[in-house]
């Protein structure tokens, strides 16, 4: 499984995390930086930020990959949309929580999200 990190860096405990969680383990973790020019229009500097990873049309169509999103959610969501554009599904995210009781702030693996999943579902409440 290849992680693309759009944000904060992950460290080995989260990656162990993930691995227990999905089941699989990871060949490789991308780090992609996820800034953008605020004054300038977001699509075109979203879909470099996705030519960044450095995947071919091939490795987005047949690879597993999971995502560490952006934290600047209209990033993410414009990301989204170039990622299932480019996979042909929306793939995981994983969604990191902030640990009780410590100080300074330490952050675990709280879960991986089916994105496909939850827009399949999603789908099934247009014919309500």
């Amino acid at each position: 499984m290849i992680v693309l990190n759009f944000s904060h860096p992950l460290n080995e405990d989260h990656l162990q995390q993930l691995e227990q969680i999905t089941g699989r383990e990871i060949s490789r973790v991308i780090e992609i930086k996820a800034h953008i020019d605020p004054q300038k229009p977001i699509v075109d500097q979203v879909v470099d930020i996705a030519d960044r990873t450095g995947l071919s049309a091939k490795e987005w169509q047949s690879l597993p990959i999971i995502i560490n999103p952006p934290a600047l959610n209209i990033i993410t969501a414009v990301l989204m949309a170039e990622l299932h554009g480019r996979c042909g599904y929306f793939p995981a995210a994983i969604r990191l929580r902030q640990k009780e009781g410590i100080i300074p702030p330490e952050f675990e693996v709280a879960e991986v999200v089916n994105l496909q999943e939850v827009r399949e579902r999603a789908r099934e409440k247009r014919y309500d």
